[in-house]
């Protein structure tokens, strides 16, 4: 497998780019993010690479740094994210903001990116916030905090009852009136104290 290429940028497109190392041409998909880092035609270029084998073809994605490829790579293993939609991702948000947004728990960045809906957004929170917390990415100053676990199962069953058709701030209140009433913190419990509570 091939984890690095070093050579000089034959050619550069937003989406793409070709290198020349040693005289073989090597054609490599790359997001956004990489693309505003490149130098100009000619120049000398080194890309971290992931490459992706299905059967019926090989691709070779690059990236300028390890948190872009690193970040890729977890994309790519949520359910409903392919390579194509890993690099829409990446080329909609600076990589650290994609961190800080995940972390937050944060849909309306996520949905804000092309091809990302709200059932694809929660689902790459669901399954790489608590991933995003070992990435060495500070939070910006002044931001806010990620929630606590106690607030985030809250949301969580939140986020679930809207899925289920119910308007958001009746959910919170649901919610709210659940946590009061001693409802376990699990969220499987407290969702279904929430739907009595939205059923009377």
């Amino acid at each position: 497998m091939i984890a690095q290429l070093t050579g000089k940028l034959l050619s550069k497109k937003p989406s793409s780019v070709i290198i020349d190392v040693h005289g073989v041409g090597y054609e490599v998909a790359i997001p956004l993010s990489t693309f505003y880092t490149l130098g100009d035609e000619g120049s000398s270029v080194s890309l971290k690479v992931h490459t992706h084998v299905r059967e019926d073809a090989i691709t070779l994605i690059g990236f300028h740094s390890q948190l872009e490829k690193e970040l890729f790579l977890k994309l790519i293993n949520v359910s409903g994210v392919g390579p194509k939609l890993g690099l829409l991702i990446l080329s909609g948000m600076e990589p650290e903001q994609l961190v800080r947004a995940i972390r937050r728990s944060d849909l309306g960045r996520l949905t804000g990116i092309p091809g990302v809906g709200k059932k694809t957004g929660e689902r790459i929170v669901v399954e790489l916030r608590d991933k995003m917390v070992k990435l060495a990415v500070p939070e910006e100053e002044g931001a806010v905090p990620p929630l606590s676990e106690k607030d985030q199962v809250s949301e969580d069953v939140i986020s679930a009852l809207v899925n289920l058709g119910y308007q958001r701030a009746p959910a919170e209140k649901a919610v709210q009136e659940a946590a009061r009433d001693g409802a376990s913190r699990e969220v499987q419990e407290l969702l279904k104290r929430s739907l009595r509570h939205l059923a009377k």
